[in-house]
């Protein structure tokens, strides 16, 4: 696929990834390795695609809400963006990860020009709704703000795609080794950044219990990630049913 089919296709997977119409479909959809999927299957490098998905995954491994509606940061912009353009101009992936994160950061003023103009479809419902017009309200839930996020976000995607590569290209060619050196030292450091934040979570009090159990798991009996991951999930399964039920009585 070329250039240009490479931009539209991440252009329409940001736009989609960030439709909110599931919150856990569109969660799964905005983290990093989803997106490096999408972008190994259109350029063909899906190896290449993984590896610097997982690096940029692990920046953003703390960020998984959105505390008080703010958006930190973007990972689905970030990956939509530097995944690509990574892989297109052969940039490794500890350099692609220090490129994600500026535009993980243009996310947020994105996501807020999204909310401000949204506004104006809530107004819209507030009038079909007194006029009971159900399909009105519909329309302002659900088909204008997916029209707006559309051209808000698709063109930006697309334009970084398709002009990118060739812009990302000359300054390569111009910056030292040194600092680009630099510049893959910080894209190394930064997955840290993902643990430290992971680790803050797990050293409540409350949860040390759990982060115990995934570790002797681990060391002492020899367990597999993806086991550990299975049997975390079906405690959390069990955790959140016993609280429902707590709560219900």
């Amino acid at each position: 696929m070329g250039v240009l089919g490479i931009s539209i296709v991440m252009g329409l997977y940001y736009w989609f990834a960030r439709l909110r119409f599931g919150y856990t479909f569109s969660g799964m959809l905005s983290q990093p390795l989803c997106a490096a999927l999408i972008a190994g299957l259109a350029t063909g490098k899906i190896a290449e695609a993984m590896i610097i998905g997982a690096g940029i995954q692990l920046v953003y491994l703390g960020v998984t809400s959105t505390p008080g509606g703010n958006v930190p940061s973007d990972p689905a912009l970030a990956s939509a963006i530097a995944i690509p353009i990574a892989l297109g101009v052969g940039m490794n992936a500890e350099a692609a990860i220090a490129l994600a994160v500026p535009f993980g950061v243009l996310g947020v003023f994105m996501d807020q020009l999204r909310r401000t103009v949204n506004a104006t479809w809530v107004h819209m419902a507030d009038k079909y709704a007194e006029e009971l017009n159900y399909r009105g309200i519909y329309r302002a839930a659900f088909i204008y703000p997916a029209a707006a996020g559309f051209v808000i976000r698709f063109p930006l995607v697309f334009a970084a795609n398709y002009f990118g590569q060739s812009v990302v290209t000359k300054i390569l060619d111009i910056i030292p080794t040194q600092l680009m050196h630099g510049f893959e030292v910080m894209g190394g450091i930064l997955p840290a950044l993902g643990f430290a934040l992971t680790l803050m979570v797990i050293g409540k009090k409350e949860l040390l219990p759990y982060f115990f159990i995934g570790f002797v798991a681990v060391m002492y009996f020899g367990a597999e990630v993806m086991a550990v991951a299975i049997i975390g999930l079906c405690v959390a399964f069990l955790v959140r049913n016993l609280g429902t039920k707590e709560e219900a009585v």
